[in-house]
């Protein structure tokens, strides 16, 4: 760990040489930026009497996350640089209590947590107009391939990735990963594809890959209609092309039905038996502070849903623990929000919602596979004061299920942000 905060504080040292290294560099200086995250994390799962041996998973550490962006240099193509350092530290855990997510496990002690883990990150960047160029640590929010900030560290991946926007209204997107970091490690890895669950996924010679391609759009027809397309490919395993819709429609004072519509055709690459169509429809109504969202989820094909270990994927019913995308499976969401700013409290906001799902492929003799889970979410964002921006939130989740583990989880996160310049 010495090493990576001698890395972070190198990185950052670079970012500020190069802006200072001559008048042309005036504009990489004064549109940079740097913010450090403090977020603590506790976290219980309780197994709920399962046959695992261990009864639960309970750990509790604290997150520092820093983020230095730099601005551009002048000129017809502009250059800069980025950098991200991330850090944690274990405040409580113990042999019976890792598994959490929260904090890598010891290699020569799997059942002990790290006292601290990390690792630091650099990208070089370049602009022409719109259209920027990032090569180094990503961290992509794309339908096909998405970061995982859902613990104490986000997951981060290397490669580079174009992204221009030329034209109004329009989004394009092309890029190659080359390896993987994973939320609770500080190691580089190669990515393949998750097959947790009920999935079936099976491999052949080929396990792992150092190559995911990704490219496509997004277009916005009218201030209501937003449409994309994305093509997503792990070299060897699988491939996939996602489609989305959406359409804002305006009703009233404060009112607005929307639609989400989502079809993702999975294959194999020679290297797998992935062979899945999943399709997703999120309808939401919203008065004031209110809003009722109703959907729908359904798995066909050979395999359950593929996506890239370690990250997140854009199923509609994508939840704090499962996202129903076993083979076959089919599942149903109704989720309720409230903003009470409606009532004069900004920044406090709550989420319940229950999902439903059954159909799922448990093998040849065995009855059809069902499962639920009810998400409950609290928090509060402190809007002015000394302690702006000081987050709380509460996770509340339970699973029921006939083919994996019933849990229990609450998670408790406390986040603040602070600017360095």
């Amino acid at each position: 760990m010495q090493h990576d905060r001698k890395t972070i504080c190198q990185l950052l040292c670079a970012g500020a040489a190069l802006s200072v290294a001559g008048p042309a560099s005036a504009a990489f200086f004064d549109d940079s930026k740097a913010a450090i995250e403090l977020r603590n994390f506790y976290m219980n799962r309780d197994f709920r009497g399962s046959e695992s041996t261990q009864a639960k998973a309970e750990e509790w550490a604290q997150g520092f996350i820093l983020k230095f962006e730099s601005g551009y240099t002048e000129g017809p193509i502009g250059f800069g640089v980025d950098a991200l350092g991330l850090l944690g530290v274990k405040l409580d855990s113990s042999p019976d209590r890792t598994g959490t997510g929260i904090l890598q496990r010891d290699r020569e002690a799997p059942n002990r947590a790290q006292d601290d883990y990390g690792s630091a990150g650099l990208t070089a960047k370049a602009k022409m107009s719109n259209t920027t160029l990032h090569v180094g640590t990503l961290q992509p929010v794309l339908p096909v391939i998405m970061r995982n900030d859902s613990r104490l560290l986000p997951n981060t991946y290397r490669g580079a990735w174009l992204q221009s926007k030329e034209i109004d209204g329009l989004t394009l997107d092309a890029g190659k990963l080359t390896d993987v970091s994973y939320r609770d490690s500080s190691d580089s890895e190669d990515m393949t594809a998750f097959n947790g669950g009920l999935r079936n996924i099976t491999f052949g010679n080929k396990t792992t890959s150092d190559e995911f391609l990704f490219a496509g759009g997004r277009y916005q027809f009218t201030p209501e209609l937003t449409g994309s397309y994305y093509y997503g490919g792990l070299d060897g395993i699988y491939d996939q092309h996602n489609f989305n819709v959406v359409h804002v429609l305006p009703i009233g004072d404060n009112q607005s039905f929307k639609t989400d519509l989502r079809y993702v055709r999975s294959t194999d690459d020679g290297g797998s038996n992935v062979d899945n169509n999943a399709f997703g429809a999120l309808f939401t109504y919203k008065i004031g502070g209110h809003g009722f969202t109703g959907g729908y989820q359904k798995m066909s094909g050979e395999t359950g849903f593929a996506y890239i270990s370690g990250g997140d994927n854009s199923l509609i019913n994508l939840l704090q623990i499962n996202d129903f995308g076993n083979e076959d499976e089919k599942s149903w969401q109704v989720r309720y929000d409230y903003d009470f700013a409606a009532m004069g409290i900004p920044g406090l906001s709550l989420m319940t919602r229950y999902v439903t799902g059954d159909n799922v492929d448990r093998g040849a003799g065995l009855s059809e596979g069902k499962e639920w889970e009810r998400n409950t979410d609290v928090a509060y964002v402190v809007q002015s004061g000394p302690l702006k921006n000081l987050g709380l939130k509460v996770r509340n989740a339970t699973v029921r299920s006939n083919f994996g583990s019933d849990l229990d989880e609450t998670r408790l996160i406390l986040s603040y942000t602070m600017a360095l310049w």
